[in-house]
């Protein structure tokens, strides 16, 4: 009972996390516009992100040891929420770049703890249950960034402010956030609390498989995060659409992630994790391809490849890095962090290019990405299966 109580717990938080990030991240546009950030400029303000990330990651394994999965997740809404209100401010009342990329690492901070928490308990939860779910728990965020961007579509096409959005949103997540993860495992459960992992928590980094599979992650996040961040300008900007019409296409694209994650479980059992990546990391960068060379039509058709196609990298290689319990928690934390490395690299990478050869174009650099990521994709393959 316990266990199941905490499987339902860990799929709200991360639903409740992904309608907390669609939610700031479908107002992009408007942050650029009311700003009037170029894209290189844009790309900088994002970075602030990146740095929040860099920032809270290395130290969310200690506030995890210190006080559990379940309050390191509260301490992880309330400063998401600072954070979004921060930025309603930004934006609508200063009109500051410099407080919006400030807010932006806050949102950042927060969001990374509740990530690697949220991650951590469902890790935990997978082993209570003795069966791959790490997908279910990350569709779920994909749903709730679905939720969170059909509704910025609506609020954006009857002018809503983004002060006032953002603090509607915040107040939901304050209470909701607060009120789930009291049902998560009791902390003796919990992964990573016991064994060797603890005290030898830097092995892991000199482990070739643990590295191989962050590369697997780094490339997923980086394909994720790309068409978080860009997907709705490129279409804005690129194929001459309205607002709302790029926050479609974001929605879009996070409904197909979402499908890939609840259907690819099956197929995971199926054909195994090494195929089903390589497949679908060709299938983002088809898609990709014809978000930048089509018609807006066909750019439909590519956000849903795309969005299929980036589905289930990031959790198969959570799961891949946990397959033995003993080290979960080090190598969890060495994918992660390398994970992390895509939000850093992504947005002042994806500005830097958007100012030569503008957004559309810079979509480009998730075809590239395949080919490491198919090269290091036989590091996930299941424990005591053959690698090719």
């Amino acid at each position: 009972m316990a266990t199941t109580t905490a499987r339902n717990a860990v799929l709200a938080t991360f639903a409740v996390s992904g309608l907390a990030f669609s939610t700031w991240a479908a107002r992009i546009p408007a942050i650029r516009a009311q700003l009037d950030l170029t894209p290189g400029e844009l790309g900088r303000t994002l970075l602030f992100g990146a740095l929040g990330s860099v920032v809270s990651l290395p130290l969310a394994g200690r506030v995890i040891t210190a006080v559990g999965a379940a309050r390191a997740v509260m301490i992880g809404v309330v400063v998401v929420v600072l954070g979004l209100l921060g930025l309603g401010l930004a934006v609508d009342v200063l009109a500051s770049a410099p407080a919006t990329a400030a807010a932006i690492f806050v949102i950042a901070v927060g969001i990374s703890l509740w990530d690697v928490s949220m991650n951590h308990e469902g890790a935990a939860v997978e082993q209570q249950l003795g069966r791959t779910v790490m997908p279910v728990f990350h569709a779920f965020f994909s749903g709730g960034t679905v939720v969170g961007a059909l509704a910025a579509a609506g609020i954006v096409r009857a002018g809503v402010p983004v002060l006032a959005h953002l603090a509607v949103v915040a107040a939901l997540v304050l209470v909701v956030g607060l009120w789930i993860p009291r049902g998560f495992l009791p902390r003796r459960l919990e992964a990573g609390e016991e064994g060797d992992v603890a005290g030898r928590p830097g092995s892991a980094w000199r482990e070739p498989r643990t590295l191989a599979i962050g590369v697997v992650v780094l490339v997923a996040a980086l394909t994720e995060g790309t068409a978080n961040d860009w997907i709705a300008l490129a279409v804005t900007e690129g194929h001459d659409q309205p607002e709302e019409i790029g926050v479609l296409a974001f929605a879009t694209f996070l409904a197909a992630m979402t499908a890939g994650r609840l259907l690819g479980v099956r197929l995971l059992d199926r054909h195994g994790r090494v195929v089903v990546l390589r497949v679908l990391f060709a299938l983002a960068a088809v898609g990709s391809l014809l978000v930048v060379l089509g018609t807006t039509a066909l750019a439909f058709v590519g956000v849903v490849l795309w969005g299929v196609g980036a589905s289930l990298g990031f959790p198969t290689g959570m799961s891949a890095a946990a397959d033995d319990p003993r080290r979960a928690a080090a190598r969890l934390s060495v994918v992660s962090t390398i994970g992390y490395l895509a939000f850093i690299v992504g947005p002042p990478l994806l500005g830097m290019l958007g100012d030569h050869v503008g957004v559309l174009r810079s979509l480009l650099l998730v075809g590239l990405l395949a080919v490491p990521a198919v090269l290091a994709v036989p590091a996930v393959c299941e424990r005591g299966a053959a690698r090719g």
